[in-house]
């Protein structure tokens, strides 16, 4: 097992390869949707043996123990896996959790989150070195990198569409991003403009507050149930109702991980969604 631990750190592939003399771990507990979904982009799912409840893509990763949710994981369940190495992304936790589990001398790899094109090549960097596969890591990189560049040449120069990112509807309580979040990463590499830029993370806005936003569109994830309310209530409630994405009929909705996860899959998600957002293909 590997000695070195690099908790708390999101350190360059580099750093990440293991050293000489030190085997290669072969029980990976992976920690994160766009983690998983790195593993598996690289080839090295195999060497998965367990997940947590955010890691539901590629569908090999659902056949996998879960150890719960990325954000909220309990000591046991980590440990009964007994991995060799724990790659998770940035935020997981909590603090007590992880450490116990430093102090079980897990070497533990934090992937960074940055929601831009740099960033995702720079989890995958991460990813691949933890596992020593960086070159195979920087290839892969290379062409999510030149993917995200060929979806962003197709939109326009002008007339940014407004958009605005509903993470729950709940009650009639529009919760929404502001700056600094994956949806308003996702929305700029897509070529629209968030519609609030007022705050940063996500806060419940006022009726007033969504109306003088004047959104053209909305976009959601298509998760459903009582945070996502279904197109003709979500645009016929008073604090959409005036809006321009109310007259359209403007609602995009898409997968959770799919969208915000800035993962390999991050290039065709903003394709996808200039498609939507502009109609061409």
């Amino acid at each position: 097992m590997l000695t070195r631990r690099t908790f708390g750190l999101a350190l360059g592939a580099a750093a990440l390869a293991p050293t000489v003399g030190h085997a290669v771990p072969a029980r990976v507990l992976s920690i994160g949707g766009a983690v998983t979904e790195t593993v598996f982009a690289l080839g090295q799912g195999h060497r998965l043996v367990a997940r947590d409840t955010t890691s539901t893509f590629p569908e090999a990763a659902t056949t996998l123990p879960d150890v719960g949710y990325a954000r909220a994981l309990a000591p046991e369940g980590v440990l009964s896996v007994n991995p060799e190495l724990i790659v998770a992304e940035e935020g997981a936790g909590p603090v007590e959790t992880i450490d116990i589990l430093r102090a079980a001398d897990i070497p533990f790899v934090i992937a960074p989150d940055a929601y831009s094109a740099a960033g995702v090549a720079e989890k995958i960097r991460v990813v691949g070195g933890a596992l020593d596969v960086a070159d195979r890591a920087e290839a892969l990189a290379q062409e999510v990198l030149g993917d995200i560049a060929a979806a962003q040449a197709l939109s326009p120069k002008e007339e940014r569409k407004r958009v605005l990112f509903i993470l729950s509807a709940q009650g009639g309580r529009i919760l929404a991003s502001g700056s600094g979040t994956a949806a308003d990463g996702m929305i700029a590499l897509a070529g629209g403009e968030n519609a609030i830029t007022e705050f940063s993370g996500y806060k419940q806005l006022s009726d007033e507050a969504v109306a003088a936003a004047a959104p053209d569109v909305i976009l959601m994830m298509d998760r459903g149930g009582d945070h996502g309310a279904p197109d003709e209530v979500l645009l016929n409630m008073p604090s959409i109702l005036p809006t321009p994405a109310a007259r359209d009929g403007a609602v995009i909705r898409m997968n959770g991980l799919y969208l915000l996860g800035f993962g390999p899959r991050t290039g065709q998600a903003v394709r996808d969604l200039n498609t939507a957002l502009y109609g061409k293909a």
